[in-house]
């Protein structure tokens, strides 16, 4: 399983009956796992066209894309990889997301790619300098079957970053004074067969970026306010036969920096101007190429729009814009091209989409993002854990959440929420699997519940956090609530301070132990960890006494070792720091001591291996990064994930250890916040 998400997991709980992982946290977009910077995805429903974990993935950004007519693309980019093999700034991607042995080996980004009618030869613009075994400086032409540069050599002076292909004519446009042997600013025609600059001289003033061509007009955009000697605010429209320019003028305040022409009639603009043709258009619009005058579409984005391409009424929009079509949209969308609303279709990348390339039915996008074809999810979800994707699932949380516990169809949510499964629920609620809906369970905590727990196969859930009221009745920071009513039982611990940890003794045992902030348990001293009583919530004798807070507990199967995580640096009168073990028949420290460096979080139990997740950079023994396995002498494994940054939350399932925190990086892979790592090796799995 390969996911990620955009924010903190604080819990996680598996379901081993349908192979499904809840977690919870501060996210709210969950995606499949690092897809790369680019990615085919179904037109149909913006879900991934390939199988992402076998996905060779694109390891830098991708500019530019274009179909390569059998199905794949060519894509160019600032890239040096695909999966395991190296394709430095260019490459042929299949259509199954495979990598192709096309191999031009560009030496620097790749901005701008045309490719000939019959697909032998491939147009390349971009800063290389050197490119299919050649020196060729800017722009070059690549023969697709051998990816060695052909004797086309224009040779600009400066970067190039739009490429238009008119028969033998290659429109180019950039930041370039010379190219093809003659003075041209920033836009040229070159003769494909010579290399050389045709008369067509339009002499802009900036930088051109974006080319689209309809019959003998071509159409121009980017940074320039003249052109053909005239002023044309970074739009305009050139006749190839002379290089002059048409009365066509928008006058856009601002860069263009996608065109996109449907028919004859239309032109779509994208970039970073807010009024263009005379009338606010926020960074897209569509021209009537006719006279220049703005159409009513006005899908209104709320930052840069970069590429664009149409198919039939649908116009799809890449960018860094995160709202458009009066709707919510990360960086991606499809515009209905009559209302210029968005349609349902939301890949909902993770960052700047730069490139999109239509063929077929599949929608190749290429940017900045390393995951795309994920969902909105907010604080809580439901992963597959066979396909990394996450189901139907969703409660649509409005606050952090804190601590899941499962029990067949029901789902228990505590955290800092209010509103959660469609209904106003105070820090704690049950949720339908099934639905995703809250069910009538509704204790209604006045503060946050960071906690959970159930016992008796289910009836009874013990609950911990910041409250002093819930189910309507005084309860401080513990309480136990029946699952069946909602209401709350008489267990009354009457804790002085927050609990964040609960293991009871089993399903039917009488005692349950507590982890905490607290200092008093029902008016005993009872120093951040307690054993309480099951039914009244008295506590036992049990006080070993932890200096500091209590965060994670882990019971052995048999019961007889209680794991105990934390902050604390003494348990009892013995210097522990951050991890012991206790011995819950004699209630004494064990000799077990890992001796971590930071506060431990989390705790799970496999076996006779007690896997530990905190802030900590040394336990048992060596260096280990946020996570580690200890065996029951208390000496780190072999299994090193090395996370970059704190793990939360734990969760086991066979030889599969399911990994929450803040992390972005762990077991040597790019993981944003959730990890599924293979016990036996520490990797992550894909």
């Amino acid at each position: 399983m390969s996911v990620v998400t955009n924010g903190t997991v604080y819990a996680t709980c598996y379901d081993e009956t349908n192979k499904i992982l809840y977690i919870g946290g501060e996210f709210t977009y969950v995606g499949p796992g690092t897809t790369g910077h680019g990615v085919p995805l179904n037109t149909s429903d913006g879900k991934p066209a390939v199988d992402i974990p076998t996905m060779p993935k694109v390891n830098g950004d991708i500019y530019c894309a274009i179909p390569d007519g059998s199905g794949g693309w060519y894509i160019g980019g600032d890239f040096t990889q695909v999966g395991s093999t190296t394709r430095n700034h260019i490459a042929r991607i299949n259509s199954d997301g495979s990598v192709h042995s096309f191999n031009p080996n560009a030496n620097d980004a790749v901005f701008a790619l045309a490719l000939s009618t019959d697909g032998s030869t491939l147009y390349v613009g971009g800063l290389f300098i050197g490119i299919g075994g050649e020196e060729r400086i800017y722009i070059a032409a690549i023969d697709t079957a051998t990816g060695n540069a052909t004797s086309f050599n224009p040779n600009a002076n400066n970067g190039v970053y739009t490429l238009a292909l008119s028969g033998s004519t290659l429109y180019v446009g950039g930041w370039f004074t010379y190219i093809g042997g003659e003075t041209r600013n920033n836009i040229a025609a070159i003769d494909t067969s010579s290399g050389n600059a045709t008369s067509f001289n339009p002499n802009a003033n900036g930088t051109v970026r974006a080319l689209a061509l309809s019959g003998s007009t071509l159409y121009v955009g980017g940074d320039f306010t003249s052109i053909g000697g005239q002023t044309r605010n970074r739009i305009a429209a050139i006749n190839t036969s002379n290089g002059s320019v048409t009365s066509f003028n928008p006058n856009a305040n601002s860069s263009v920096y996608t065109l996109a022409i449907f028919g004859s009639s239309t032109l779509y603009v994208g970039g970073d101007f807010t009024v263009i043709g005379g009338q606010t258009r926020n960074r897209i619009a569509a021209i009537n190429t006719s006279n220049g005058s703005v159409t009513s579409f006005n899908p209104n984005a709320n930052s840069t729009v970069y590429t664009l391409v149409r198919s039939g009424s649908t116009l799809y929009v890449g960018g860094k814009f995160t709202t458009i079509g009066g709707q919510t949209r990360n960086y991606i969308a499809a515009i209905d091209t009559a209302t210029g609303n968005v349609t349902s279709f939301n890949p909902n990348a993770n960052n700047w989409v730069n490139t999109l390339a239509l063929s077929g039915s599949t929608l190749y996008v290429g940017g900045k993002f390393t995951t795309i074809g994920g969902e909105t999810r907010n604080r809580i979800a439901a992963i597959d854990t066979a396909t990394g994707l996450a189901t139907s699932f969703n409660p649509n949380a409005d606050n952090a959440v804190y601590a899941l516990a499962l029990y067949g169809s029901t789902l228990y949510v505590g955290g800092a929420f209010t509103s959660i499964g469609g209904e106003i629920r105070n820090y704690i609620a049950a949720i339908n699997t099934s639905s995703g809906n809250a069910t009538s369970f509704e204790p209604n905590a006045n503060g946050y519940v960071r906690a959970l727990a159930l016992y008796g196969y289910g009836s009874t859930l013990y609950v911990g956090g910041e409250f002093t009221s819930i189910g309507g009745q005084t309860r401080n920071y513990i309480a136990a609530i029946s699952t069946s009513t909602g209401n709350v039982t008489s267990f009354d611990s009457a804790a002085n301070g927050d609990v964040r940890a609960l293991v009871p003794v089993g399903n039917t045992g009488s005692t349950l132990y507590v982890g905490g902030n607290f200092s008093i348990m029902r008016g005993q001293s009872r120093s951040h960890i307690a054993q309480v009583n099951c039914g009244d919530g008295a506590p036992t004798s049990f006080d070993p006494s932890v200096n500091n807070t209590v965060y994670a507990l882990a019971l052995s199967a048999d019961f007889s070792t209680l794991y105990v995580g934390g902050a604390f640096t003494k348990i009892y009168s013995y210097t522990r720091n951050y991890i012991a073990a206790i011995d819950t028949a004699t209630e004494n420290v064990t000799g077990f001591n890992p001796n971590a460096n930071n506060t431990v979080y989390a705790l799970a139990l496999s076996g006779s291996t007690l896997y530990v997740g905190g802030a900590f950079t040394n336990i048992g023994g060596p260096t280990r990064n946020r996570i580690a396995a200890i065996d029951t002498s208390g000496n780190a494994t072999s299994f090193n994930p090395n996370a970059d940054n704190t793990v939360y939350t734990l969760a086991i399932s066979g030889s599969t250890l399911y990994v929450g925190g803040s992390f972005t990086t762990i077991g040597g892979q790019a993981r944003n916040y959730i990890a599924a790592i293979d016990t036996l090796t520490g990797q992550v799995r894909e």
